[in-house]
This record gives C-alpha cells, sequence and structure tokens, in this order.
C-alpha cells in the first residue's frame, strides 16, 4: 500500500502590499510546487479563521482543479498539534527561514511519530535582530533533517558566520548545541513570462512606453529607487558621466529607472535634476504594473543592477533580465555572483567594502533598518571606472549585446526555472527524509527560549490543582446536570473545551472526587486526551462553578 506524502506549512506563501523580490519568489516558489504537484496533499496551518477564509478562496480562484480534488486542506494554526499527532508529514517547509522553524521542531518532537523534515527558505539576511532568530536553531531538539536553505552561495557563508559568531559568543559547543544543516537551492522564475521579444514586440514596447528613438541604447534599473535599500544610483550616474566626457553621443543613451517608490520620497526628483544637468535622458517610471514591466524589459538593450546593500542576497531582478535575453551589468556582490557568468552573459563590475563597522553593529538594535543599512551601504563601493568600461563596451556593440543576452537566456532556462528549483527542494526533502536521527528524548526536550507560561506564573495564583485535591459538582454543575443551564464556552476554547466533556464533570463529581479520579474518568471518554487538556477541563469547570473545591490543598 503506497504511503501518502504530505506537505505542511505555517504560511500562506502570498502577501498583500507593496512588491517586493522576497514577496514575488514565495509566490513562484507555492506556484511551481502546484504546477509540478508532487504530493498526495498540501496542508496549510494560517492564524485564524480569516486568513483560512482568504487564503481557501484564493486557492479556489486560481488552482481550481486542485482545489476541486480536495488535496488542498487549510486549517487554524490551532490545529496543529492535533493535526501532527494524527497525519505522517513527509516535510514542512517555510516560506522564510526566520520565524517558525525552530518552534515547529518542537512541535514536531513532542507530538509527531515520524521525524519529518523542516525547511525554511533565506531572504533579506542583514536586519540587526537576526542573530537572535538564528539562536533559536542552536537548541538540543535540533536534527538534521532540519535544514535552512540559503538561495545563493553568499547566503550560506552569512548563515554560517551567524552560527559561527554565536557559538563563540556564548561559548556553545557544537555538541550540545547542535544547528540544522544548510544547503543552497536558488530561486527560479516561470519562463513563460520571461522570454527573449521578438522584433515586434519590442518596437511594440517602444511604442506604449513612448521611447522610441533611432539609435538610443535603453539602460534598465529595476529595484527600490531609494538610496538606502539594494542600491545607489549616483555610481552609475557617475559611469555615464565619465562616458560623456570621453566624447560619448548624450542622445545616444536613456536611462529608465524602475520600481517602489515611497511616498513623499525626494529622491526620484533629484535623480531627475541631477540627470538634466548632466543632460542624460531619464525616465523614471514608479511601481509599475505587470504589463508595464513586461514592456520595460522589452524595450531595454541592457540590464543594470549594482546592489551594494546586504538586504539583497539574491537577485531576482537578474533572473528575468536574463530570461528576457538582455545582458546584464552587475555589481560583484551577494548573489549576483551566482546568475551572471562574467564575460559570457554579462560583466560582473568590482565592489570594495570593509571587513568591520563596530559603530553600526552596537548601534544598529537602536536605529531603522533604514538608517544602518544606509550606512554599510555607504562603505561598499561599485568601481565607477570599471562600470563605465562595461556601460561603454555593450553600448557600443550591439552584436556582444544580442551575444550575451542570448547566452543569459539559456543559461536561466536550463538553471533558474521554478520547475528546475522544485526538482531541487524534492531531492533535498528525499535526502532529509532518509537521514539517520537519534530520536531517544527528543520529544521531552523544551525549547529554552519558549516561555513555560504555566511554570512560570505558577506563582501568581494561590495554588495549583493536584491530583490529590478534591473536588464536588457545584450549584451550576447540578443546574448542567439536570439540564436547566448549560455551559457557555467562548470562541477560540472549543478546540480544547468539549461540551460533553464538560457534561459528564458534573455527572462524575456529584459525589466527591480527587482530581487524579476524575483525570481517568474524563480520559475513558476520550483516551487521547492529554493529562494536561483534562485538567484544563476541571480548572475551567472550577472558574465557572460547575465544580467547586472541597478541600484545598497545598496551602
Amino acid at each position: 500500500m503506497k504511503t501518502q506524502r504530505i506537505w505542511g506549512t505555517l504560511d500562506p506563501f502570498y502577501e498583500a502590499g507593496p512588491i517586493l523580490g522576497r514577496k514575488v519568489a514565495n509566490e513562484g516558489f507555492i506556484n511551481g510546487l502546484f504546477k509540478a504537484d508532487p504530493f498526495d496533499e498540501y496542508h496549510f496551518f494560517l492564524p485564524g479563521n480569516a486568513s483560512c477564509q482568504t487564503f481557501t478562496k484564493f486557492i479556489e480562484i486560481n488552482f481550481s482543479a486542485l482545489f476541486k480534488s480536495g488535496r488542498v486542506k487549510v486549517m487554524d494554526r490551532r490545529d496543529l498539534p492535533e493535526a501532527i499527532s494524527k497525519q505522517k508529514y513527509f516535510c514542512f517547509h517555510q516560506s522564510d527561514c526566520i520565524l517558525f522553524p525552530p518552534h515547529l521542531a518542537r512541535i514536531r518532537n513532542q507530538f509527531s511519530k515520524h521525524i519529518f523534515p523542516i525547511t525554511g527558505t533565506t531572504h533579506s539576511l542583514s536586519y540587526s535582530n537576526y542573530a537572535s532568530f538564528f539562536l533559536n536553531y542552536m537548541w538540543k531538539g535540533s536534527t538534521k533533517r532540519d535544514c535552512i536553505i540559503a538561495t545563493s552561495t553568499m547566503g550560506t557563508t552569512v548563515v554560517e558566520k551567524y552560527f559561527q559568531h554565536l557559538r563563540e559568543g556564548f561559548e556553545l559547543d557544537e555538541i550540545k548545541f547542535p544547528t540544522p544543516q544548510i544547503r543552497k537551492i536558488p530561486l527560479g522564475i516561470n519562463t513563460e513570462y520571461f522570454s527573449p521579444p521578438s522584433v515586434q514586440q519590442k518596437e511594440q514596447a517602444l511604442n506604449n512606453l513612448e521611447m522610441n528613438g533611432e539609435g538610443i541604447v535603453n539602460i534598465l534599473v529595476f529595484g527600490r529607487i531609494a538610496h538606502y535599500s539594494k542600491m545607489d544610483i549616483l555610481p552609475l550616474l557617475r559611469a555615464l558621466q565619465r562616458l560623456f566626457a570621453r566624447g560619448m553621443d548624450r542622445n545616444k543613451v536613456r536611462l529608465i529607472l524602475s520600481g517602489w517608490t515611497d511616498e513623499g520620497d525626494d529622491f526620484p526628483e533629484t535623480l531627475s535634476q541631477l540627470a538634466k544637468n548632466m543632460g542624460l535622458k531619464l525616465s523614471i517610471v514608479s511601481r509599475p504594473q505587470d504589463n508595464i514591466k513586461t514592456d520595460l524589459f522589452r524595450a531595454a538593450d541592457i540590464f543594470v543592477s549594482i546592489s551594494d546593500n546586504p538586504q539583497e542576497t539574491f537577485g531576482l531582478t537578474i533572473l528575468e533580465a536574463g530570461a528576457m535575453g538582455l545582458p546584464v551589468i552587475a555589481s560583484h556582490y551577494d548573489g549576483y555572483r551566482d546568475l551572471v557568468i562574467n564575460g559570457k552573459t554579462g560583466f560582473l563590475i568590482d565592489t570594495i567594502g570593509t571587513d568591520e563597522s563596530p559603530e553600526v553593529d552596537v548601534m544598529a538594535p537602536f536605529c531603522f533598518d533604514n538608517q544602518y543599512h544606509l550606512l554599510l551601504a555607504q562603505q561598499t563601493a561599485v568601481l565607477t571606472p570599471k562600470l563605465a568600461d562595461a556601460l561603454e563596451e555593450l553600448i557600443n556593440n550591439p552584436e556582444l549585446r544580442k551575444t550575451m543576452g542570448s547566452t543569459g537566456a539559456r543559461h536561466i532556462q536550463t538553471n533558474f526555472t521554478w520547475k528546475k528549483v522544485i526538482e531541487q527542494y524534492l531531492r533535498l526533502w528525499d535526502e532529509l527524509n532518509s537521514t539517520p536521527v537519534n530520536e531517544e528524548g527528543l520529544c521531552d526536550i523544551k525549547h529554552p527560549v519558549q516561555v513555560r507560561f504555566g511554570e512560570t506564573f505558577a506563582h501568581y495564583t494561590t495554588s495549583s490543582i493536584s491530583n490529590e485535591m478534591k473536588v464536588v459538582t457545584g450549584i451550576t454543575g447540578r443546574a448542567i446536570y439536570h439540564g436547566k443551564e448549560f455551559p457557555l464556552v467562548y470562541s477560540g476554547l472549543e478546540r480544547i473545551l468539549k461540551q460533553d466533556i464538560i457534561r459528564k464533570i458534573s455527572f462524575f463529581a456529584r459525589k466527591t472526587i480527587t482530581v487524579a479520579l476524575l483525570v481517568e474518568k474524563i480520559k475513558s471518554l476520550e483516551p487521547e486526551l492529554s493529562n494536561q487538556k483534562a485538567k484544563f477541563h476541571i480548572l475551567w469547570c472550577l472558574k465557572h462553578d460547575i465544580l467547586e473545591i472541597l478541600c484545598e490543598t497545598g496551602q
């Protein structure tokens, strides 16, 4: 009999709001997974009814066949322990490695009969509180079936350094404080939407954008248009200024900046004024819709992305531009190194930075992230002379642009489609499932950063419930037993409190009974109920006068 393969997650993978690389990547991943459809079921555990309803509607509209099959199940996150205890999951995957994986591992260890792999993907890695999140991974319940998936070679090294610095700072032994595996799997793109345009499509795009002009080379930049995020555009303007000083015709070049802009930000206007002063044709396209974005790629001749900001980890726009047949000029920085083959699909421009930042390090926790990212980015130089040389070579050589663009498109098609990426995930999940794990004692290992609320706040009350405590049905309990009253259970408690058990408690305790014996009787009704949940029912009945204490103990 075939074992069912169930894929689980705590994330919807779809987010509203500004278009960010993380959101685009997460949507691409789940679309790619559903298209490949390698699992029998997909279980989404989301935070509350509203989230569940919204996501269910989304699946119904966008993946109707999968929805109608009943294989996508959307559940309340609070049902996670029960589901994990009853189902055998093949793996759980998170859209981000930061928030939930270590805590999910604790639930898995306690409730699951099978130690399934838990994976999560890196996105931006440069936020000042991230060391605290990575510290959560370093506990005795972490296993080698758990894996942080870095999207780039550089990102892999960053995660390794986080763990290294934590071990050094807290003097943590590798045996006593294990960490998950770290693997590299890139992001991908859907090449149905990104492919080199025909001559007619390029002409139509230029017409749509009103950017016609014979002999003009269009240089496209995609990204958030802000000097503190992703990249500083000024070095690109300085490089073009060098070319104009060498004698390049200003009418030969148009720079197109496109991406997210903040309301009230005067930086785009500053760039416009600088371009005007140097005689550069500049077009700024703010927050483009998908059809405009497609036209911009088709109208472009060269794509430039000179990232200087550690917020950038991968470089999704590099893939998109390459798939559209554009030669790419990129900074030799972060994940860009994995995406551009220097001299073949474009040019990587040397960068230089610092290997120490003591003031930024100590002040970052007190600052907004854009403030310390700006300080770090302004210490990272994309070498302007080399940028100018690369631009000059491509601007003056249409055949080279064509050759590099074609090579780049093939490179992306071969290595960076979501189909290829999902195949890598499937191989990894198979491998992790077969990785040996010592399961002895995992169930009882508490996670050190999870607050033990009952224990931590036990002294707030006069006493705590004990097995020897004696209880008896109270006034309200007798009324419930005789059908004159009914228990009022608040919304949100129904998954823990069972009406039939509450009614039976009023029957079981009509004569004085110890808590221990009452727990046994409750569990005779529902054998799978834990002792703690049985005591929850008893405490709730005490709270609502269904039970009363006959003889208090522990005072």
